[in-house]
């Protein structure tokens, strides 16, 4: 038997990375409090077109309540990653690369920097890779000089590590 699904509720069975920055984590409370805010008028506005009649004609109503859904959704997702989430402290270099670090490595004679977060902030074209990214995983633990080898897509990257910060 198949078991019926909204199409907002598709994608909802990813698992959250729980490390992030306090920059994201007071990013992420914003969001929360923006929309616990909003919540209240969403649900009196569901109310005022829910006492004009018939719901299956009343497309108003279905639109606001679907929107409504949407809200509560959306906040429960943000209490859920806000009560697990372990915030990234700046780290002691200790000489190896770990969550928080950036990292300069040579690739192909050109220098490039990575700073490597949590899987709910990365951003490739500036240089942030999330932990459980190839590079990322290859490069955890490792020390200046070191090389490591990645498999991407369609070739196989050599990297040697510069610095650590």
């Amino acid at each position: 038997m198949r078991i019926p699904t909204r199409r907002g509720e598709k994608n909802n069975q990813r698992a959250n990375d729980p490390l992030m920055t306090q920059a994201k984590y007071d990013e992420l409370k914003k969001k929360l409090d923006h929309l616990q805010s909003i919540q209240p008028a969403a649900a009196k506005e569901v109310q005022r077109l829910a006492e004009m009649g018939d719901f299956s004609e009343n497309a108003a109503y279905q639109m606001a309540k679907g929107r409504l859904r949407g809200i509560n959704q959306r906040i429960l997702e943000f209490q859920d990653q806000l009560a697990h989430a372990e915030l990234i402290r700046p780290h002691v270099n200790n000489g190896a690369v770990a969550v928080g670090s950036f990292v300069t490595v040579l690739v192909n004679g050109a220098k490039r920097v990575y700073q490597i977060l949590g899987s709910t902030e990365t951003n490739p074209a500036s240089g942030v890779i999330s932990r459980h990214s190839p590079i990322g995983q290859a490069l955890l633990g490792k020390k200046v000089g070191d090389k490591i080898s990645v498999q991407l897509a369609n070739r196989l990257m050599e990297y040697k590590i510069v610095t650590i910060e």
